[in-house]
């Protein structure tokens, strides 16, 4: 079967916005009286929605519902003041794209972010081609790797699970794909770990976004090889 869309995850996938999650993070934090948080503890704070991500970067001990959800809202405020400020696309993203909506593959997004702020970026950082579908978190519906809105992305795009491409960045993106019954694709420029995609059920890897063209032909996905481990870990795909 022939590939007919790609739904893509948002942070750590088609855009880079550690720096400014962070930010918005610490400053919270911060301002709350709370220590912050090393930059380069923030890729395993990020992928399972806002509060969570707040829950994380708490201190053990203030990390109570009240706590939680009044930094949370503190959060959204200071995000909101600075989403933009050093987030960009990752290199190849927006050829990517262009090359997507060339083809006729429909394109989508559906990310663990606010809703809001998924549509926000969406619209700032990729104008054009516009996506068929975007999804960010949202109250109503399961947040990733739950397959609900998997389920309803296909169905606004008259298309069946398995003729869609997941991708993401995370271990809760490759559970996602699976649970809605599409192919999870694991990117190896984002915030996790080759290890983590794999565990989680990646069919494929890829190491820059036109890696992924080659993937949209094909009726059956193989399995990632088991391949020796180079140095730093890193699986060899």
């Amino acid at each position: 079967m022939t590939v007919k869309a790609v739904i893509f995850d948002l942070d750590g996938t088609l855009i880079d916005s550690l720096a400014d999650l962070a930010n918005a993070v610490n400053r919270t934090l911060a301002s709350h009286g709370y220590p912050i948080r090393e930059l380069a503890l923030f890729p395993e704070f990020i992928g399972d929605g806002m509060r969570v991500l707040v829950e994380r970067a708490l201190p053990p001990e203030a990390r109570t519902d009240e706590i939680i959800d009044r930094c949370a809202l503190a959060y959204a405020k200071e995000y909101a003041d600075c989403w933009h400020d050093q987030t960009t696309p990752y290199p190849g993203i927006l050829e990517l794209l262009q090359t997507l909506s060339e083809q006729q593959i429909k394109v989508g997004v559906i990310s663990n972010k606010p809703d809001a702020f998924t549509r926000l970026c969406c619209d700032h950082f990729f104008p054009s081609p516009a996506f068929s579908v975007v999804f960010g978190q949202r109250e109503t519906v399961a947040r990733k790797p739950a397959p609900d809105a998997g389920i309803e992305a296909c169905r606004i795009l008259g298309l069946q699970p398995s003729e869609c491409l997941y991708v993401g960045d995370s271990g809760v993106d490759m559970r996602f794909g699976n649970a809605a019954g599409m192919i999870p694709v694991g990117v190896r420029w984002g915030f996790r770990s080759t290890e983590e995609l794999i565990a989680n059920g990646a069919q494929h890897l890829i190491s820059t976004p036109r890696d992924l063209l080659p993937l949209l032909g094909h009726s059956k996905h193989p399995s990632i090889p088991k391949r020796p481990l180079q140095k730093g870990g890193r699986f060899s795909v």
